[in-house]
């Protein structure tokens, strides 16, 4: 395998022509799919296109720029509350700065990360801001390395990457839920997921929670499924399933509040008290937990402040040679009436 060269700027088909040993027009039919090249030459053009990270610049016969107004953001699904209060914090800022937001779902598939990355520098954004928590892909890493651009690192503040990092402790958040859950008395819980094999983020908070109330042996019951949607209706068989096939525990942390919410409407149709004889508490402080009577217990978290100060590190003027900036915010539980007064 030939050894490709590093290139610390944008790389142009001057750049893959040179490092192929073909001609750029070669390379241009290559990528575009037309001519008649052989195939030999054909794979190894693609093949080094690939590992220099090149990107086409689909802008280039209409902007004289390098870059456009737009922000390219990646989060795993518009339609998960938490992700909609991001959203509008980064809007917010964009918006009063002139920026246009471009936005992808990722659904916390590796693939479509790369997918929609690769496109989004097709358009030459003047940043972008990926959501973390995700097993990112190789080809993913060497785009952004090689893409010339600001990238900021959302959302999973224990694990900081790229140019900022901007989002919470995920651990401390499970550390939270675990201590409401320890200061009531509880020495039976239980935890209620889903797809943690793909969101990491998640599976922090797992670790916090359990790892905590491990620490003051407490048994701890798990009921999770890799495939199910984070959603009420999965809370809700999941809480189900989880109550019949053994007794009651005396504590029900949830992966989400959407999650937590189904999870109580089972309870208060099976007629089991809540918090008499079960205490519930979610994670996000999403305005969901305003949806029931009962008042969910909750990780709070500052969704838009997120949405906020990535934005704004998305248009800081980087300094060469400057380590990525980490800002973590402030989560506190916001206490309901779901969980037990302390003992």
């Amino acid at each position: 395998m030939s050894q490709v060269p590093h290139f610390p700027r944008t790389i142009t088909i001057a750049d893959v022509a040179k490092a192929a040993g073909v001609s750029s027009m070669t390379v241009s039919k290559v990528l575009r799919g037309t001519g008649r090249i052989a195939s030999e030459t054909r794979d190894r053009v693609s093949r080094i296109a690939d590992e220099l990270g090149y990107v086409p610049n689909r802008l280039a016969g209409s902007l004289s720029s390098q870059t456009s107004s737009l922000i390219g953001i990646v989060i795993p699904s518009i339609g998960d509350q938490v992700f909609a209060g991001v959203l509008a914090g980064i809007n917010e800022v964009l918006n009063n700065k002139g920026y246009t937001a471009f936005i992808g779902e990722s659904f916390f598939d590796p693939a479509n990360e790369l997918r929609i990355v690769h496109m989004m520098l097709t358009m030459k954004p003047a940043a972008l801001i990926l959501t973390g928590g995700i097993a990112r892909d190789e080809r993913t890493k060497r785009l952004l390395r090689r893409a010339g651009l600001r990238v900021v690192h959302l959302w999973d503040g224990d694990n900081p990457d790229l140019d900022a990092t901007v989002g919470l402790s995920h651990l401390k958040a499970g550390r939270l839920a675990a201590q409401s859950f320890l200061s009531a008395g509880f020495t039976r819980c239980a935890y209620v997921g889903s797809q943690l094999s793909r969101d990491l983020c998640a599976a922090s908070r797992l670790q916090g929670y359990s790892s905590l109330l491990a620490t003051h042996g407490v048994t701890l019951e798990l009921k999770t499924d890799p495939s199910l949607p984070r959603s009420t209706e999965t809370g809700y068989v999941l809480t189900k399933a989880l109550v019949a096939q053994r007794e009651v525990p005396q504590a029900i942390h949830y992966l989400n509040d959407a999650m937590a919410i189904g999870g109580l409407r089972y309870l208060l149709e099976a007629e089991i008290a809540v918090p008499g004889k079960v205490s519930v508490n979610g994670f996000n402080g999403t305005a969901l937990l305003s949806s029931l009577t009962t008042r969910l217990s909750s990780i709070e978290v500052p969704l838009m402040e997120i949405g906020r100060r990535a934005a704004t590190a998305a248009l800081a003027t980087p300094i060469p040679g400057s380590e990525g900036t980490v800002e973590l915010v402030e989560i506190n539980l916001a206490a309901g009436n779901t969980v037990l007064a302390n003992k």
